[in-house]
C-alpha cells in the first residue's frame, strides 16, 4: 500500500507540472514539425532528422524529461542564501546548532543544489523557437531534395502560434519542381587495368541513362566499383580516385532538366615527404606468403625455424608449434592468384575464429619483379592455458540462499591443429526455503569436457569441398554430467554431443547436432508427491472420500497438530492408487479416471529418459549491427529422436517392458519428431522508439517407441521471456486451470508485441502484449480441455498485457515487467476477459536482456 501511495504521489507531482513553466512571455515552445512537399505531408524519419529544432521528447505523449527539468530550481544556491538571511537570527541559530562549516555545506547539499542539478542533468531543456535555426533547417531540407534531383526547389516555412499557450508548430513547405534526369553517361579512366575492369562490370552500374538524379546512387556506385577493383587485383585502389562531373542547367528560365554525367577514375596518388606523385593502377598477383606464427617471441630471426608448405613459408619458434595444414586451411591467399580484398577479410576472420591467436596483422609489400606482392602474416599466440571462474549468490521461492562456483580451464592448440579442449566444473550449495525434504539443504554439481575442431570432422569425407573453410566450420564434441541432491527428484544426467556449425555470411548460420544423447535418471522417484504438491493435493482430496474404508486405513496418517488424516508418502499414495486401479475398493468413474491420469503423469515424470536425437538449426537475419533497430530474425529447427535405435532393432534384439516399449540399458528410448519456427521483427520508430514483434510455433509428435514427449523436450508457457502475465509452467495446457505444479505439453503457439521507448538517461520503458498457450496433440493425453482438436481450440489462446522498466548497463540490460491477465482461458467463458486485471493478480517478472 505504501508503494502504491508513493507511486500515486509521484504521478500527481509529475502530472501537475506545467510544461511552459520556463518559457518566457515572448517565447514559444516548439511542439511539432511538419514537412510538406508539393502540399503532401511527408512522414520521413531521415527528413525529420535534418530539423535542428525538435520538440521535446515524450513518453506516451507526456513530456516527462521536460517536466523533470522544470522541477529543478533556478539558482538554488541564491535561493538558499535568500532563505538563510530572510530572518535575522536564522543563520546564527543554525550555526549554533550545527557549525559554520556545516551550514555552508548545507547550501551545497543534495536537497538544496544537488537535486536541482540532477533534475537538469536527466531532464530536457525546453525547445524554444529560434527562427535562425528554422531557416537553417529549411536549407537542410532544400539540400536533401537537391540530392534527389530537385535542384530548382523552392522552400518556405510558416509558424503556427497561439499566444495564450505559448506553443508553436512549424510547417516546412517545399515546391519540388521538375526533377533532373540523367541524359548521357561518359567516362574518363586513366589506367588501362581499371578501364578493362570497369567495362566488364558496367552493365550492373547503379547510374543509368534516363534515371532521375539521386546523389545516394553515386555514393553507392563509388562503393561498388571500389569493391570490384580491390577484389580484382587492384590492392591499393583509393575510393577518392572516383569522381563525377555533372553538367546541368539550373537556371529558372530554362525548361531543360537533363544532365550529362562523366565518370572520372584517376591514377594512384602517393604522398611523399615533399610531393604527391601519381602512377597508373596495376593488377597485382600474390607472390610469396610468409607466416610468422610467433613473431612476438623474439626480435631476431636466428631463433626462427622455417618450413615450406604448399604456397606458404611458415616461420615458427620452439615456443609455439602448429600443424602447417591447419594454417594453410585458414589462409586464403594463393601464390600467383590475383589479390582480392575478400581473401584478406576471410583470412583475418578464420585466424580469429581459431581462438589461438591474437588479432592477426597482415602486411603487403610490393615485389620488385613484375606486378607481384609479397604477403606477410604476423601472428601472436594466445596463452596456451586459460582459467576462468565465476561466483554467484542466488535466492528463489524454493531456495532460501544458494552459493555457486564455476570454473573453466581452456587448453588451446592441444593437438597442434588448433583444437581447443576445455574442462568446466560447477557446483551450487545452499539452504532450502521449504520443509519438503527432511534435510534443509540442497546441492548440485556438474562438469563438462568439450573439444572444438576448426573444421568439419567426418570420417572418409573431404567436407571442405561441401562446406568451404571461409564459412568458419567447426566441430564440437562434448560430454557432460550433473548430480542433484534435495532438488526435485534428484536427477542425474549424462549428455554427449557431436555437432557442427558453419557461418556462410554475417547473416546466415547453420548448426547440426549429428548426435545428441541425453540420459536422465531420477534417483528419488518416490519423492514425486513431495515435489509435485498440487498433484498430491488432488489425490488426497479424492482419498478423503475413502478414508473410512478399513482396507485403506494403513495408507493414512495424522500429522502433528492436525485432525484430518492424509495419505502418507510414498507408501500411502502408492497403495491408494493401486487399490483404485485394481478395483480393490469400489470407486466412482470420475475418481477412477482422475487417479489413472495422476498415475500416468507420475510414471511419465519419474521414469528415466534416454534421448538419442539428431537436429538441424537454421538462423537468418538482416541485422547489420547492435545499433540496427530495423531488422528481422528467422530460426527454424528440426529434431528427430529414436529413429537410429529403432532401425537397429530390426536386426538387433532389444528387450521390452510391459508396455512393449524397446529398452536400451533397461530404459525405453524416446522417439519423436520436433519442429520449431521463430520469427522476430523490429521496426525503428525514430528517436530510440522501437516496436518489436515475435511469433513462435513448435510441435513435437511422439510415435513408434513413445506415446509422449520427455519432460525436458516439452513446451511450457509463462515466464519472463514468454507470456509475462503468468509465472513459468502456470499457463495451460489449453483451458486447464494449472492443476499441476509444472504444466507442459507438446504444442506451443506464442505471439508477442512490445513497444519500447526511452524514459530518462539509461532507463527505458515498455508496453507489451503477449498471447499464446500450450496444448497436447497426438500424444497419450485425452483431456479435451488440454488437447488441440481444431481451429476452435485457438479460443484458448491466453492474452497478457503490461508495462515494463529496463535499465541499460551497456553490457547487459536489467528488466522488470509487470504483467496483467487480460484474457484467461482457464476461466469460464463469460469471465475470461479482464477478470484478474488488477494489481493483486499481476505478475512481476525479472529478466536479463530483452525477451526477444
Amino acid at each position: 500500500m505504501a508503494k502504491l501511495s508513493l507511486l500515486s504521489l509521484l504521478a500527481i507531482v509529475l502530472l501537475s507540472c506545467n510544461s511552459l513553466k520556463k518559457v518566457e512571455d515572448d517565447e514559444y515552445l516548439v511542439v511539432k514539425n511538419s514537412i510538406y512537399a508539393d502540399s503532401v505531408k511527408i512522414n520521413n524519419e531521415e527528413l525529420q532528422s535534418l530539423i535542428y529544432q525538435k520538440p521535446n521528447s515524450t513518453v506516451l505523449g507526456y513530456p516527462l524529461r521536460l517536466n523533470l527539468y522544470n522541477l529543478a530550481k533556478e539558482n538554488p544556491d541564491s535561493l538558499f542564501n535568500a532563505w538563510l538571511y530572510r530572518k535575522e537570527n536564522r543563520k546564527k541559530r543554525l550555526t549554533k546548532l550545527l557549525s559554520a562549516k556545516q551550514v555552508e555545506r548545507l547550501g551545497e547539499s543534495f536537497l538544496v543544489t544537488g537535486l536541482s542539478n540532477w533534475l537538469e542533468d536527466i531532464g530536457e531543456v525546453p525547445a524554444i523557437l529560434d527562427t535562425t535555426r528554422t531557416r537553417l533547417s529549411l536549407a537542410r531540407v532544400s539540400a536533401y531534395y537537391q540530392g534527389k534531383g530537385y535542384f530548382s526547389n523552392n522552400t518556405t516555412y510558416e509558424i503556427d502560434t497561439i499566444k495564450q499557450n505559448k506553443k508553436a508548430k512549424i510547417n516546412y513547405h517545399i515546391e519540388l519542381g521538375n526533377p533532373y534526369m540523367i541524359d548521357s553517361l561518359g567516362n574518363d579512366i586513366s589506367s588501362t587495368a581499371i578501364d578493362s575492369l570497369y567495362f566488364l562490370n558496367s552493365a550492373n552500374s547503379l547510374i543509368k541513362e534516363g534515371q532521375q538524379f539521386d546523389l545516394s546512387n553515386f555514393n553507392r556506385e563509388r562503393e561498388r566499383l571500389t569493391g570490384i577493383f580491390r577484389n580484382s587485383g587492384i590492392r591499393n585502389f583509393q575510393e577518392s580516385s572516383i569522381t563525377f562531373d555533372i553538367l546541368r542547367d539550373t537556371t529558372k528560365v530554362a525548361d531543360d532538366q537533363k544532365m550529362n554525367i562523366t565518370l572520372n577514375i584517376g591514377d594512384l596518388k602517393t604522398r611523399g615527404e615533399n610531393e604527391v606523385t601519381t602512377s597508373a593502377y596495376k593488377v597485382e598477383k600474390i607472390n610469396k606468403v610468409n607466416i610468422y606464427t610467433d613473431y612476438l617471441s623474439t626480435n631476431t630471426n636466428d631463433s626462427l625455424y622455417t618450413i615450406d608448405y604448399r604456397d606458404y613459408t611458415i616461420h615458427y619458434s620452439k615456443n609455439f608449434d602448429i600443424k602447417p595444414k591447419t594454417l594453410a586451411n585458414a589462409i586464403f591467399f594463393k601464390k600467383d592468384s590475383i589479390y582480392r580484398d575478400v581473401d584478406k577479410i576471410r583470412t583475418s576472420r578464420q585466424l580469429n575464429a581459431l581462438n589461438i591467436f591474437k588479432y592477426p596483422n597482415i602486411i603487403f609489400e610490393a615485389d620488385s619483379i613484375g606486378n607481384k606482392v609479397n604477403t606477410n602474416i604476423y601472428l601472436a599466440p594466445k596463452s596456451k592455458y586459460s582459467l576462468g571462474t565465476n561466483f554467484e549468490v542466488s535466492r528463489s521461492n524454493l531456495r532460501r540462499l544458494g552459493v555457486g562456483l564455476s570454473t573453466t580451464l581452456l587448453i588451446r592448440n592441444i593437438f597442434k591443429g588448433a583444437e581447443n579442449l576445455s574442462f568446466s566444473a560447477d557446483g551450487t550449495y545452499g539452504l532450502l526455503s521449504s520443509n519438503t525434504f527432511q534435510a534443509n539443504y540442497f546441492s548440485e554439481f556438474g562438469g563438462d569436457i568439450t573439444l572444438d575442431f576448426p573444421r568439419i570432422w567426418f570420417p572418409f569425407i573431404n567436407t571442405s569441398r561441401i562446406i568451404p573453410n571461409y564459412t568458419l566450420p567447426k566441430t564440437r564434441i562434448a560430454i557432460g554430467t550433473s548430480f542433484q541432491n534435495n532438488i526435485g527428484l534428484d536427477k542425474q544426467t549424462f549428455n554427449t554431443v557431436l555437432g557442427y556449425n558453419w557461418v556462410p555470411s554475417d547473416f546466415v548460420k547453420h548448426n547440426i547436432e549429428l548426435i545428441n544423447i541425453q540420459f536422465v535418471r531420477n534417483v528419488n522417484s518416490n519423492r514425486f508427491f513431495n515435489v509435485y504438491n498440487n498433484t498430491y493435493e488432488r489425490l488426497d482430496a479424492i482419498a478423503d472420500n475413502y478414508e473410512t474404508d478399513p482396507l485403506l486405513s494403513t495408507f493414512f496418517e495424522v500429522e502433528t497438530d492436525a485432525t484430518d488424516p492424509k495419505l502418507s508418502i510414498p507408501f500411502g499414495t502408492t497403495g491408494f492408487i493401486n487399490a483404485i486401479e485394481e478395483r480393490t475398493v469400489s470407486s466412482t468413474t470420475l475418481d477412477y479416471n482422475t487417479v489413472t491420469l495422476i498415475e500416468e503423469r507420475r510414471k511419465r515424470l519419474t521414469e528415466n529418459n534416454l534421448i538419442f536425437a539428431t537436429n538441424y538449426t537454421f538462423n537468418k537475419t538482416n541485422r547489420t549491427g547492435i545499433i540496427d533497430n530495423s531488422f528481422y530474425q528467422f530460426r527454424w529447427k528440426l529434431e528427430s529422436a529414436g529413429n537410429l535405435l529403432s532401425a537397429f532393432s530390426s536386426f538387433v534384439p532389444f528387450n521390452k517392458n510391459d508396455e512393449e516399449q524397446l529398452l536400451v540399458f533397461g530404459v525405453p528410448f524416446s522417439q519423436y519428431i520436433k519442429n520449431e519456427f521463430e520469427y522476430v521483427k523490429y521496426w525503428d520508430l525514430s528517436r530510440s522508439n522501437v516496436l518489436a514483434a515475435r511469433a513462435f510455433f513448435g510441435i513435437a509428435i511422439p510415435y513408434g517407441n513413445s506415446d509422449n514427449i520427455p519432460f525436458v523436450r516439452s513446451y511450457f508457457a509463462g515466464g519472463s521471456n514468454d507470456n509475462r502475465a503468468w509465472f513459468p509452467y502456470s499457463l495451460g495446457p489449453g483451458s486447464v486451470s494449472a492443476v499441476n505444479d509444472f504444466n507442459e505439453a507438446n504444442l506451443k503457439l506464442a505471439l508477442n508485441l512490445e513497444y519500447r521507448f526511452p524514459i530518462v538517461g539509461d532507463i527505458n520503458g515498455a508496453i507489451f502484449a503477449d498471447a499464446g498457450n500450450i496444448w497436447n496433440v497426438l500424444d497419450n493425453v485425452e483431456d479435451p480441455q488440454a488437447t488441440f482438436d481444431s481451429v476452435a481450440s485457438l479460443k484458448d489462446i491466453a492474452l497478457g498485457s503490461g508495462i515494463g522498466l529496463r535499465y541499460d548497463f551497456t553490457y547487459f540490460l536489467f528488466r522488470l515487467d509487470l504483467g496483467f491477465k487480460t484474457y484467461n482461458p482457464a476461466e469460464i467463458q463469460s469471465e475470461r476477459w479482464f477478470k484478474d486485471y488488477n494489481f493483486a493478480n499481476s505478475v512481476l517478472q525479472i529478466g536479463i536482456n530483452y525477451p526477444f
